[in-house]
């Protein structure tokens, strides 16, 4: 800091003056104490001189600044003053322009000052004079140089400029400043562009994100995505941190540790992310509340839709508009959009709830269903009782009967992905630093009762308590019987058991109230409700007092009053009853037996004869369709009377026996009567004598015993199926499969007991009485129900269980080894062809892998077991049929599965890279030990490789593949074997192909594999295995003789002396020994030797050995080539081609003696 220079004191002065001119004098001699103006890091500042004197104290680096400042010195020593100076200009400033406030802000933020917003101007202001601008409050804005005179100003259009702008009031406030200065009722999209995106500070742009709360959408959203914007620096740094840029890849504790320690070194970034998590929150809820705005305009909409016929009216004069004319326009939000993005959404849902808004409940409950779903039912509480069901279906519960549980809603978010900081590892790490526990942010969407959520799934008795409990609330509530019948129907569409009774109570308390009102009650009395009505007592409880006081004197009046009329009918009293009993439901009926007992004295029976007793207990059972009422059914069955009947004749216990076998031909529902009523088996059942009774109420104690069992494990029957069933051993297996796989019942048995007590009903059942009586399954043996009972328990997974009843050898479970094995590959396969992924690790797959473990290893099992890992890894490979993936049954179903091997190698690219993989896949697919098969793969894989141009592993391949066919024909010691022949064909293909390939540049593979295809191939394709033999040995011979020419002539040549002499192939064959054969010894047969080894014998590079073909050998000869040092052409070499050439080729081809 230092007293300004001359110069700099000139600059400063002629700047001030053009402004306040001679006021100049009064900012230095002031009445309160001496100013002075001082220069510091080229700032002047305006300071009283006792300030002045105090800051000398403070080091030069360390001040900051001082006064007020005035200006500041450019570059080129140019003095520039700065609004800061603007209280101290305004008092002594010589001329001033006031503007109107509708240029106040184009003059704030740097527009110059029109003629059209001139309030006033001082008096002879000369042009370009330097004026103060103040609003028309005398409030100073700025500074500014004038562009005309005040006289020329009157003549200005009303656009032109008067004022050219040079500082205001808003350059002094800084971004953060003027941003705290704006009500939240002011800020606009422009003040967040131009005002809160200027401040550098992410921090505190995101902060004052989070504080600010608008009503209007689009300035909210874009506060939001500025406040989202500004965190991601943070998000990066954070993620660039050692070992977290994973955070669900390490170990959580070792990770929230890391990540805390970060948060707790960096803690700007804490809380950014912290606050990141709000702004995300608030982004879903704003997207929710735009959503339930327009869902709101579609209803009024739709809501102000009204005839077309009232549309104009008649009476409007011209171009006026009908008020019935709806008007579409914006609904107005439930609630303000700041209290929907802060408040508790659980009430908020309430608040929908509470006021019938179902379409904005409909789009919480979908968007936000994670945090509501907790608390649905407090939600479903919140809506009047006497709204209509209809209107908020959808949102009630349901029943999953897939999942025995309550049907989950499916999660639907804004957003596609969850963001890094919302993950529970940065949630943790978050909450243990230190960097935010000042912060008090509500993070949470909802701050429900943890006394009223229910996280998990209601049950199915849960479910229908819920539907009860509502119905009660909506009849004590508002009485609505139609409300509370609807909400039940709603309930029982939804798959929600045990609702039909309550739903019949419903039913007959709606009669009881609007069909037949009671006219004696006083009106006083209370109203009918459901709890009135359940207090009512049951009627089959007085059914047999009314019966014996009621109902039968007046059937003897009716019979008197026949008799007086001349048609007398002694029986009309015992048949109108009898008829009511056959009729009437089974409680009532047990009542009626009840009162008829055999230990009741007669006179006191309402059924007086006993074996009309029993025929009509008999009918009524056999002819009830109930498979729920068995305790009601055994009691029936305890009032029956006992008779001892002493042993008869043969012929009567036969007729008795025939008799009962005819009824379940008779029960037996033939086309003419789908139904057999209990009027029906009245009538077979009324001539029967004592003793086909006796043995009918025996074979109806079995029958009730075994009903009880079958009920027991939900796979109920009526009395009659018992009686169908008694001959038919298809129908009595099914049963036992039903029970066994427990098809009627969705839980699950838990532990060895229950599945012993089923195997114990299982064997009960197919057992017989006392009597000597079958049960449900008498013609099923022991054997039967327990592979039966296996294959169920092997069918519902309990794998743990079968294993240790099967090894353990049970008591009451004993199967031979093979049958057992037998049940577990039919249940495994029944496992397979239901599953729907060939994943062997997971759903139907697993189980059938696993079922195969049950048993001891044997070699079906083991096929079996490698024919799935097969299906595994054929569905890895994910290949199509029809555009989808191949399912497990059609690769069951496939007849040849070489083809599915075909389609692996065709449908990936480098899958013949991998000969072990698909020779493996082979062997498990059920070829293990199948050369043939093999070999076809290996070729499968060798013209895989041609076509990829991948010709070393297509020769490798070939090799193995020659060596698989040279191993299989050696074994089987030269006869003419099927496989064999079928191995070699495929072998000589697969070298042809490959030999002949131009493109492969390999000469010596070449000519080997086409040797192999000469050895291999049938007789009449030799001639096109020679013709590429021969186009093959002129290019080699090309090539050779071009090499040699090339080294002709850059080696010099030998004198003739040096040369030894080499015998031509024709003179080799003048020595050797042929078999005598007609061939040979005709008169052209040294010619066509001749042409063959022009041809073929020069180049032959492969040895054949156990053909069954070679001819004679020839002498081997020695010779040494000019040169003596390229071995594939001297003597020794040549001799032995010939020798191999003779032993091969020319000896079959001349027709040779096989055998020589």
């Amino acid at each position: 800091m230092r007293p300004l220079t001359q110069d700099e004191s000139k600059a400063v002065f002629t700047k001030l003056a053009n402004y306040i001119g001679k006021n100049l004098i009064h900012l230095i001699d002031r009445k309160d104490e001496p100013y002075c103006f001082r220069l510091h890091k080229d700032k002047v500042y305006y300071v009283s001189e006792s300030s002045m004197r105090l800051s000398i104290s403070v080091a030069r680096p360390n001040l900051v600044t001082l006064g007020t400042c005035f200006g500041k010195f450019s570059k080129t020593g140019k003095f520039k003053l700065h609004v800061t100076a603007l209280d101290h200009i305004a008092q002594y400033a010589k001329y001033k322009v006031w503007i109107k406030p509708n240029g106040e802000m184009p003059f704030l933020y740097g527009n110059h000052v029109l003629k059209a917003h001139l309030g006033r101007i001082t008096e002879d202001t000369p042009e370009h004079q330097g004026v103060v601008v103040f609003s028309m409050n005398d409030v100073p804005l700025g500074f500014g140089v004038t562009a005309r005179s005040t006289i020329d100003t009157r003549k200005l259009d009303p656009t032109a400029i008067i004022v050219f702008h040079q500082a205001t009031t808003m350059e002094e406030m800084q971004p953060h400043i003027r941003w705290q200065s704006i009500q939240d009722q002011d800020i606009s999209l422009e003040l967040v562009r131009d005002v809160l995106s200027a401040v550098d500070d992410d921090l505190w742009v995101v902060a004052a994100c989070v504080d600010r709360l608008v009503d209007s959408v689009d300035i909210q959203r874009s506060l939001l995505e500025l406040g989202v914007t500004r965190t991601n620096s943070a998000i990066h740094r954070a993620q660039a941190a050692p070992r977290i840029s994973t955070p669900d890849a390490d170990p959580p504790g070792e990770h929230n540790q890391v990540l805390t320690m970060y948060f707790n070194d960096a803690p700007d970034d804490a809380q950014l992310c912290r606050m990141r998590v709000v702004l995300l929150h608030r982004c879903d809820r704003l997207s929710s509340f735009v959503q339930i705005c327009k869902d709101l305009s579609t209803e009024e909409g739709n809501s102000d839709n009204i005839d077309e016929e009232w549309e104009d009216d008649p009476w409007a004069e011209d171009g006026e508009t009908s008020p019935l004319t709806p008007r579409h326009r914006p609904a107005d939000p439930p609630i303000p959009l700041s209290d929907f993005l802060t408040g508790d959404m659980l009430e908020i849902a309430c608040f929908f709830a509470s006021q019938q808004q179902f379409s904005a409940l409909r789009t919480l409950l979908l968007y936000h269903s994670a945090t509501l779903w907790p608390s649905r039912f407090v939600i479903l509480d919140s809506i009047p009782s006497h709204t209509h069901p209809s209107e908020y279906r959808d949102i009630l519960p349901a029943y999953d009967v897939n999942h025995d549980a309550e049907q989950t809603p499916s999660l639907d978010t804004w957003r596609v992905e969850q963001d890094w900081v919302e993950t529970r590892g940065v949630d943790v790490s978050l909450k243990a630093s230190q960097a935010v526990s000042h912060m008090e942010l509500d993070l949470h969407q909802s701050r429900g009762d943890d006394a009223t959520a229910r996280t998990e799934p209601l049950g199915p008795k849960d479910l229908t308590s819920w539907y009860k409990r509502r119905v009660d609330v909506i009849m004590s509530s508002t009485g609505n019987l139609d409300i509370a019948f609807a909400t039940l129907q709603h309930g029982a569409s939804q798959g929600v058991p045990d609702l039909d009774e309550l739903g019949e109570e419903l039913s007959l308390l709606s009669r009881l109230v609007y069909d037949s009102p009671l006219p004696h009650e006083p009106q006083d009395s209370p109203d009918w409700t459901l709890a009135r009505w359940r207090s009512m007592g049951p009627a089959e409880v007085t059914v047999a007092k009314d019966v014996a006081r009621l109902v039968m004197p007046y059937l003897f009046v009716l019979e008197a009053r026949a008799e007086r009329a001349g048609n007398p009918d002694p029986g009309l009293p015992t048949r109108l009853l009898y008829d009511y009993i056959l009729s009437a439901p089974l409680p009532i009926v047990a009542a009626i037996f009840e009162a008829s007992k055999a230990t009741l004295p007669v006179a006191h029976r309402i059924i007086r004869n006993d074996e009309d007793v029993a025929r009509l207990a008999l009918a009524c059972l056999y002819g009830s369709d109930s498979r729920t009422e068995w305790s009601i059914m055994s009691s029936i069955f305890e009032c029956l009377p006992a008779w001892e009947i002493s042993p008869g004749t043969e012929d009567e216990a036969d007729e008795a026996d025939a008799t009962i076998m005819s009824l379940g031909s008779f029960v037996a529902p033939p086309t003419t009567r789908p139904y057999c009523s209990p009027s029906d088996l009245m009538l077979f059942f009324k001539p029967l004598p004592l003793v086909s009774l006796s043995r009918a109420l025996d074979i109806l104690d079995v029958h009730l015993e075994s009903g009880e069992i079958l009920s027991r494990w939900n796979v109920g029957a009526p009395l009659r199926w018992f009686l169908q069933s008694a001959d038919d051993a298809v129908e009595q297996r099914a049963r036992a499969n039903r029970m066994a796989r427990r098809t009627g019942d969705s839980s699950e048995l838990n532990g060895m007991e229950e599945w012993e007590w089923l195997l114990e009903d299982m064997l009960k059942l197919c057992g017989s009485s006392e009597t000597g009586l079958k049960s449900a399954f008498g013609l099923l043996s022991k054997e039967d129900v327990s592979s039966i009972f296996f294959a169920g328990l092997l069918s519902s997974g309990s794998f743990n269980i079968a294993r240790e009843l099967l090894h353990q050898r049970h008591e009451k479970l004993s199967l031979p080894p093979l049958i057992a094995e037998d049940i577990c590959l039919s249940v495994s396969r029944e496992f397979y062809d239901n599953a729907s992924s060939g994943n062997y690790k997971t759903g139907d797959m697993k189980l059938a892998y696993d079922c195969l473990a049950v048993p001891p290893p044997s070699e079906r099992l083991n096929k079996e077991r490698d024919f799935i890992e097969a299906t595994s890894r054929l569905s890895s490979f994910n290949i199509l049929s029809r555009g989808v993936p191949l399912s497990p049954i059609e690769i069951r179903l496939t007849k040849d599965r070489l083809s599915l091997i075909s389609r692996v190698l065709s449908s990936i690219a480098d899958a013949y890279k991998h000969t072990e993989v698909i020779l493996d896949l082979l062997y498990k697919l059920g070829f293990k030990g199948d050369v043939v098969a093999e070999v076809r793969i290996l070729a499968m894989l060798s013209d895989t490789a041609l076509q990829a141009e991948d010709f070393t592993r297509a020769y490798e391949t070939s090799k193995r593949m020659i060596e698989k066919v040279s191993k299989l024909s050696a074994e089987s010691n030269g006869s003419e074997d099927k496989a064999v022949r079928e191995a070699s064909d495929v072998c000589w293909v697969a070298c042809f192909q490959l030999g002949r390939h131009p493109e492969f540049e390999d000469v010596e593979a070449k000519l080997s594999l086409l040797g192999r295809a000469l050895q291999l191939c049938p007789a009449d394709r030799i001639h096109d295995v020679l013709a590429s033999w021969r186009r093959l040995e002129k290019e080699d011979i090309e090539s050779r003789r071009e090499y040699l020419a090339s080294r002709t002539v850059t080696r010099p040549k030998r004198t003739p002396s040096s040369r030894k002499h080499v015998s031509s192939l024709r003179e080799r064959l003048g020595e050797l020994h042929m078999p005598t054969t007609p061939l040979i010894n005709a008169e052209d047969a040294a010619a066509l030797a001749g042409r063959a080894f022009n041809r073929m014998a020069s180049n032959f590079t492969f040895a054949v050995t156990g053909s069954g073909r070679s001819g004679s050998s020839g002498e081997d000869t020695q010779s040494r080539s000019r040169d003596g040092t390229r071995g594939m052409f001297d003597g020794e070499e040549v001799s032995v081609q010939a020798s191999r050439v003779l032993q091969k080729g020319i000896g079959w081809l001349l027709g040779a003696d096989d055998d020589a």
